[in-house]
């Protein structure tokens, strides 16, 4: 409620007409208005300035008329509003730029994201006559009604969806999503979490080319090509492909090699070095060998399958892998595709956990991230060319169904 005034509007008028009137009769002019605001009552400092105001209304005076000034303010309070709706409207692009009205759901979100700065109206005048329009009443009837089931639903599979993606490096798109949702028991069609990922602004890890590393021996006598680009096996310690690749970090080059099992796609032996020789492989096939050796399997019919890097050909690595009864397999010169399986997870380590998580200070802190990422490819990361299941289960699934049975002792 506005303060009383302390002159009404009626001894305001009357003592401002009397005090212009005298001022023009040169007989009364001399100190017209102190007189006439002792007679009224009125403060003399109050009567001056009405009659300053009355004096440049009626052009007697230079100075900015009640009109101009209102005409003015007017002006003025319409620059604001439409900084204000401009300003609004650029928060509102990213669902304006396609032409198609976002959902209300998505209005009333926006309208509350605004309403603290620019209050509720005044965005709701912003969005009049754009795609992105929203009535008062649905935007308060919005606000009061209670969620409806499906946005209640949204809202749970929405903290799943980004549980697990934060979960698993940040590299999974709605595909392996999906599947893991309903490995947890959340039966959901892909479509909604397509829809639920872009609304979150979450999207699987894009993978980049990468270079060979490795460095061809010289052409001397050497294991034949025993998979021809073949990378399928029926059993664990089948075929196995190993490969190199390379880390750039604060104190230099970091190497790692890996051994993977082709059945499974398990990582069966790894090591990071910072020195590109045959002891960074040899140590990755050790133990490969030790692991699956001290779970008991037979290593005497297995194909090791490499390029002809100098660090596989090197006599050690050959005597190693004759010890264990595994033969070995070479692809062709400066052919990236005869060991394509190898040089793929050398294209998934590389996106999902060197550019994904790095940069990297040196060789301790990636030697200990790609324990923690090992770990996780093994034994949690789905694999679509396997059912969408992690290695671990997928040989553990073969083992329940192909049991291994000792023959019978006879005397």
């Amino acid at each position: 409620m506005p303060a009383p005034k302390k002159y009404n509007d009626e001894l305001r008028e009357r003592a401002t007409r009397l005090a212009v009137e005298a001022r023009r009769d040169p007989a009364s002019a001399v100190g017209a208005i102190r007189r006439i605001a002792g007679q009224l009552g009125v403060h003399p400092e109050a009567l001056r300035g009405w009659v300053k105001k009355a004096e440049t209304d009626a052009g007697d005076r230079p100075g900015t008329t009640n009109s101009d000034a209102e005409r003015l303010a007017a002006l003025e309070r319409e620059v604001r509003e439409l900084r204000r709706a401009n300003q609004i409207l650029k928060s509102a692009a990213f669902f304006l730029r396609g032409g198609v009205g976002p959902s209300v759901a998505m209005r009333v979100e926006f309208v509350d994201s605004q309403r603290v700065e620019h209050g509720v109206q005044p965005v709701l005048r912003a969005l009049e006559d754009t795609p992105a329009q929203i009535a008062p009443s649905t935007y308060y009837a919005a606000k009061t009604r209670p969620a409806s089931a499906r946005s209640r639903r949204d809202e749970e599979l929405t903290a799943m969806i980004e549980r697990i993606h934060q979960e698993n490096y940040g590299v999974y798109g709605a595909r392996k999503i999906w599947h893991e949702l309903h490995r947890r028991g959340e039966p959901v069609a892909r479509c909604t979490v397509e829809r639920l990922m872009r609304e979150s602004g979450l999207r699987g890890l894009l993978r980049d080319k990468a270079p060979r590393t490795t460095r061809p021996a010289a052409e001397t006598g050497r294991p034949g090509d025993l998979v021809k680009r073949d990378f399928t096996a029926v059993r664990p310690n089948q075929l196995w492909v190993a490969d190199l690749t390379y880390v750039r970090t604060a104190v230099g080059w970091v190497y790692a090699a890996f051994v993977l099992d082709v059945y499974s796609r398990m990582i069966v032996g790894w090591q990071v070095s910072t020195s590109l020789y045959t002891d960074l492989a040899l140590d990755a096939l050790k133990m490969a060998i030790w692991r699956r050796e001290n779970q008991g399997a037979d290593l005497r019919k297995l194909v090791h399958h490499s390029d002809r890097g100098v660090q596989y050909r090197a006599i050690r690595y050959s005597q190693r892998l004759a010890e264990a009864g595994a033969v070995a397999s070479v692809g062709s010169k400066g052919d990236s595709y005869d060991n394509a399986m190898a040089e793929a997870f050398n294209s998934l380590y590389k996106a999902e956990l060197i550019r994904n998580k790095g940069p990297w200070r040196g060789l301790d802190d990636l030697e200990m991230a790609t324990v923690e990422y090992i770990d996780w490819y093994n034994n949690r990361r789905l694999h679509g060319e396997l059912g969408h299941v992690p290695p671990a289960e997928h040989e553990a699934l073969h083992t329940m169904t192909h049991p291994v049975t000792a023959p019978l002792k006879t005397s």
